[in-house]
C-alpha cells in the first residue's frame, strides 16, 4: 500500500517543510514495514507538495504513525498537511 500526504507551504514555510521531511523519513524508515518514501513538489503549483510512502500494509503504516519518534519528527511536517484521504491499497 502507499500513502500520499499533500502539503501547502510556500516561501520560508516551504523551505522549512522540505528540511523537516528528512528527519521524518529517517524516523519512518526505522519502523517495521516501511518500504520507501519521497517528497515532491507540484510542477504547476510550487506551494503544493506531496510525501509518498510505501508500506507492507495498512497496519504497519498506522503503527508507524503512532510511534513517539515519528510523532516528534512529524510535528513540523504535519502542520502543513491538507486534510484529505491519503491511504491507497494496491492489488
Amino acid at each position: 500500500m502507499f500513502a500520499v500526504t499533500r502539503f501547502r507551504a510556500s516561501g520560508e514555510d516551504g523551505e522549512a517543510l522540505a528540511a523537516a521531511v528528512a528527519p521524518l523519513l529517517a524516523a519512518l524508515g526505522a519502523r517495521p514495514g516501511f518500504v520507501s518514501g519521497e517528497l515532491g513538489r507540484a510542477a504547476d503549483d510550487p506551494s503544493l507538495w506531496a510525501l509518498v510512502t510505501r508500506w507492507d500494509g495498512v497496519g504497519a503504516y498506522r503503527r508507524a504513525l503512532s510511534a513517539a519518534e515519528v510523532k516528534i519528527a512529524g510535528a513540523p511536517v504535519w502542520v502543513h498537511a491538507l486534510d484529505e484521504p491519503g491511504v491507497y491499497l494496491t492489488d
